[in-house]
């Protein structure tokens, strides 16, 4: 939690806004203790400095009051696997290339009886928020993993995409009008377009992931108005 803090003291001396979105890293916790409760305790920081959560109301963004950025937590349910892989069997599957996910150790998502239940209510709750705003507006869909199964890209460890997201959220991005979705989770940037949606992943990743020489401020992407005005 003091982590956090830090982190928003860098990023609201340098941003007239901050969007906090959390993924499975912030919500690691020890022996004893709920990943639940812990994600309470940061919303709770957060709001305290003003600012935006998952838990937040969704804000229209300036520039256009038909336009909300949403926010939100997610997580995963291991859907993200072949159809000839049983959800019992997701992380055999993956260990079969070696892989094992930190998360099944630090993530304990009490009261809920696992990760995917949790998930599941994550995805059931944003859904109704998302599904009452204004008819005919747009969305910013923001959310740490990938919405979209074909977007858990991982050359090098294909089988760690059962932690990356969940299929229940694959026709989100038309179901609630996106303009744009951004994810974070894959350390991997990229842009995609599906059926007229953009796609942004916009990791900054590890330090030994950065190009030498270039400066971090070249990392920053823009979301909005980006490409739609810039064409």
């Amino acid at each position: 939690e003091a982590h956090l803090n830090e982190a928003l003291d860098v990023a609201q001396a340098r941003f007239d806004k901050v969007i906090w979105v959390p993924g499975n890293h912030e919500v690691w916790t020890e022996a004893g203790t709920s990943s639940v409760e812990k994600y309470e305790r940061m919303v709770a920081i957060a709001k305290a400095r003003d600012v935006l959560t998952p838990e937040s109301e969704f804000v229209a963004w300036p520039e256009d009051p038909n336009l909300f950025l949403a926010p939100m937590f997610l997580l995963y349910d291991y859907s993200f696997r072949p159809e000839y892989v049983a959800r019992e069997d997701a992380l055999a599957w993956a260990e079969e290339a070696g892989l094992i996910c930190k998360d099944e150790y630090v993530i304990r998502p009490s009261p809920y009886a696992g990760i995917s239940e949790w998930c599941h209510a994550r995805v059931e709750a944003t859904a109704k928020r998302l599904a009452r705003l204004p008819e005919g507006s747009r969305t910013v869909l923001i959310n740490h993993f990938p919405l979209r199964e074909e977007h858990a890209v991982l050359p090098a460890i294909p089988r760690f995409k059962i932690w990356c997201g969940t299929k229940l959220t694959e026709d989100w991005h038309s179901r609630f009008r996106a303009n744009v979705v951004v994810s974070g989770h894959l350390h991997v940037r990229t842009t995609r377009m599906r059926d007229g949606v953009r796609f942004e992943e916009v990791s900054l990743g590890y330090p030994r992931q950065w190009t030498e020489g270039r400066a971090v401020d070249s990392y920053l992407r823009e979301i909005l108005p980006g490409l739609e005005k810039a064409a």
